[in-house]
């Protein structure tokens, strides 16, 4: 394995770190080109969180993917989060493609991941990477920095359902787009198919912040998995006794550790070459109730 660290500059010209880990091997794999896995740590927007970063890296490593986490915006560092970490996100998906040669990787497979308020970067970025006012803005096309999945772990996607008030740096800090401001508002049919999960008695995240981000991915026809596990509260990252702290025994949930391998079954049928995404419109078109992905208030009921 070799890890090293790059310096990037995003398309706002902003200097970032990312964390590169990659697989090496004296002997070619059987599947030479593996999928990357970007990470996209929480932290509440003011640090990111060690047990979202290496832990999550490492462990899809082991089965497979090289890995790289994003040192993205924060509230402290010059600027503000909006536009320059959904644009680290962006940024470092356009590198890894132009790069994947060297990386060994499969640019067709190219997946974010995102914990907490990384959450909420992952979703606002997969929102700018097709919105024209930023392509625009920027210089990017959406399918040179759009991932081809998504993986969303206990998600802030509207920065109005937490179970405490913002601070003032905070609300100084909220972008003006409403669209960052509630993701769920940003998706449209070319958002990447998402896998998520949470926890029913999150005291932090409000599980409301999934409920709408996946009434959001129905109504536009975008393919989702979703899993509210009963137990983990909030910030347990793989959800193992490894990664629990002393003051916060509950990370520890096997039931809820659970996740990874289900993650990993999604992408690898999302993989596997079967492209039931080709079908959804017209397997929806079939099935689906008069209205559906339609505004209630458009529909005579």
């Amino acid at each position: 394995m070799e890890t090293k660290k790059i310096q990037l500059k995003n398309f706002n010209d902003r200097i970032y770190t990312v964390e590169t880990y990659t697989i090496k091997s004296d002997r070619p794999p059987l599947d030479k080109k593996r999928p990357l896995m970007v990470v996209i740590p929480g932290g509440s927007f003011t640090h990111l969180s060690a047990r979202e970063s290496e832990p999550i890296a490492m462990a899809y490593m082991a089965r497979g993917y090289n890995a790289c986490i994003v040192n993205y915006n924060l509230l402290q560092d010059e600027g503000q989060i909006y536009p320059d970490a959904g644009l680290d996100v962006l940024s470092t998906i356009k590198y890894y493609r132009d790069h994947a040669a060297e990386y060994q990787i499969d640019p067709r497979r190219i997946v974010t991941i995102g914990f907490s308020a990384g959450g909420h970067i992952a979703t606002g970025a997969n929102y700018m990477a097709d919105e024209a006012k930023y392509q625009e803005k920027y210089g990017y096309q959406g399918d040179e920095v759009r991932p081809n999945a998504t993986i969303l772990g206990y998600p802030l996607t509207d920065v109005h359902k937490v179970a405490f008030e913002l601070g003032s740096q905070a609300e100084s800090a909220l972008p003006k787009d409403e669209k960052l401001i509630d993701t769920s508002l940003g998706v449209t049919e070319k958002t990447p198919a998402t896998f998520i999960f949470q926890s029913w008695n999150d005291p932090i995240v409000l599980p409301t912040n999934t409920m709408a981000y996946e009434s959001a991915l129905y109504a536009n026809h975008v393919q989702c998995e979703a899993h509210m596990f009963d137990i983990g509260l909030h910030g347990y990252s793989l959800a193992t006794p490894e990664l629990a702290t002393e003051d916060n025994s509950w990370q520890g949930s096997r039931h809820t550790a659970k996740w990874l391998e289900l993650s990993l079954e999604w992408l690898a049928h999302r993989f596997s070459g079967k492209n039931f995404d080709k079908n959804l419109k017209e397997l929806a078109a079939k099935y689906e109730p008069e209205g559906y992905g339609k505004d209630a208030d458009e529909e005579d009921y």
